[in-house]
């Protein structure tokens, strides 16, 4: 994945998971969030706030969250651009 697209707003479409930065901000370290992986179905406009709408594949996830507090990832690992 070159830099140039992994410095792209995430879109419809991307696999995505929580990033580092943010499960180090809520102490989150072990349990369903640091593992969670999912497939960006839909994003909603909020005011300056973009809501990804996610399909976790079955984990008990939130399904609407901030895409500041995602990043893209792949199947061998995580392309984490904080």
């Amino acid at each position: 994945m070159s830099w140039q697209s992994r410095t792209q707003p995430i879109k419809v479409g991307d696999r995505v998971c929580y990033s580092r930065r943010f499960l180090q901000s809520i102490s989150c370290f072990t349990g369903d969030m640091p593992q969670g992986r999912g497939t960006v179905t839909e994003l909603k406009q909020i005011g300056q706030t973009t809501l990804a709408v996610i399909d976790w594949h079955g984990m008990d996830l939130p399904e609407k969250v901030n895409t500041a507090n995602l990043s893209r990832c792949t199947e061998k690992g995580i392309m984490d651009h904080d």
